[in-house]
């Protein structure tokens, strides 16, 4: 009867560090961490990193047939239980709106939102009371995003289901986290489309990988349905929910982020 923790984006950033810190134990008793990437290389050099089982999945979460092979793979696996579900996988792309191909914002709305959505239905039957969903979404979704349009709508999708889906099921024990970082530096920002956009945007600032996971961790632990790591975010979260959205523009704007 393995418990299970499933991470998808889980070869670089902020995905390989949640597994470091699930083998060391901050997700409790975990039995096999299953990662998903799409580069093999990578996710073998994890496996190696680590001293709990770890399976490794090289799968494209835009191809809806990835979806099946993970639902299969727990089918296969006697008495299986998930503990933790963490959708971490993701992408974005800078610029305006009619500037970016079609194809990228086609796989954008893929892996940002079909692919949590997929993932939480196929390993809900799995979970049991104390299991725990852990939703990377972004401070993008405090506030819609000129040239972070698609990005930033998705990501408020993430916030909103996150916090729907864990007042349904808080009720049985299984909680829905929603965890709304800074930009960190990792490889999200090493193609980002409008070098220029990207460039204001982060004018917001970073935070490390380390102090977000283990913020996410922890939430996930308590039972939260939001985890803001940043207090300078908290404090912009509380804003957008007082000020209206042309003035929170205007502000953008004045300080050069837009």
């Amino acid at each position: 009867m393995p418990t299970i923790a499933i991470v998808t984006g889980a070869s670089s950033g902020l995905g390989r560090e949640l597994v470091r810190r699930i083998d060391h134990g901050d997700a409790g008793a975990i039995d096999e961490i299953w990662v998903v990437a799409r580069r093999p290389e990578r996710l073998d050099a994890l496996v190696r990193t680590c001293s709990k089982t770890v399976r490794p999945f090289c799968l494209d979460l835009t191809d809806p047939d990835s979806y099946a092979m993970l639902e299969s793979a727990l089918l296969e696996t006697p008495a299986a239980r998930v503990a933790l579900l963490v959708n971490n996988a993701g992408a974005g792309s800078f610029g305006d709106f009619a500037g970016i191909p079609r194809e990228e914002t086609e796989n954008m709305i893929s892996l940002l939102m079909r692919a949590p959505v997929e993932l939480i239905y196929r390993t809900l039957p799995f979970m049991r009371p104390g299991s725990r969903i852990i939703n990377i979404a972004s401070v993008a979704a405090f506030l819609p995003q000129p040239r972070l349009a698609v990005y930033s709508a998705a990501k408020r999708f993430i916030l909103d289901l996150s916090r729907s889906l864990d007042a349904e099921l808080g009720d049985i024990d299984i909680h829905v986290t929603a965890v709304c970082p800074k930009f960190m530096k990792t490889e999200f920002l090493d193609a980002p489309g409008d070098a220029g956009a990207a460039q204001r945007m982060t004018r917001i600032g970073f935070e490390s990988v380390e102090q977000v996971a283990q913020a996410a961790l922890r939430a996930a632990k308590a039972g939260r349905s939001l985890c803001i790591p940043s207090a300078d975010m908290k404090a912009l979260y509380a804003l957008t929910r007082v000020v209206p959205y042309r003035t929170a523009l205007a502000i953008e704007r004045a300080i050069g982020i837009l």
